[in-house]
């Protein structure tokens, strides 16, 4: 009988398999991007230190939007991501897709961040 992987668990090990490569640093965070069916979350990850230097969400209080599972949504977060980051003096990162494809929400996310003032 053929059965078909887990869609996550096969994200996770692209995901494994990336890491293997990123790593952020003080100077230079690692923007690490999650989506769920509902909404999507960025944080931006100092790996030497352990640290989440900023993060945003649609599930954040200063989220502004009805829907949180749309390309929309994720404009809102990459943009409140990037502003958060340039407040504390982060101007530079490296981008960490999540094992997702860089397309839809997580390409929104990216390209907001960008036009935001982030760059990678």
């Amino acid at each position: 009988m053929i059965t078909k992987a887990d869609k996550n668990a096969v994200r996770k090990k692209r995901h494994r398999r990336v890491r293997r490569t990123l790593k952020g640093t003080a100077e230079r965070p690692r923007l690490n991007v999650y989506r769920s069916n509902k909404h999507i979350y960025a944080q931006l990850i100092d790996d030497i230190n352990g640290q989440t230097v900023a993060s945003a969400s649609t599930v954040d209080s200063e989220f502004k939007g009805e829907n949180t599972g749309n390309v929309e949504a994720a404009t809102q977060v990459g943009e409140l991501l990037a502003k958060r980051a340039v407040d504390q003096g982060y101007s530079s990162v490296i981008f960490d897709r999540g094992g997702y494809l860089y397309h839809g929400r997580v390409k929104a996310l990216a390209e907001a961040a960008r036009e935001t003032g982030l760059e990678f």
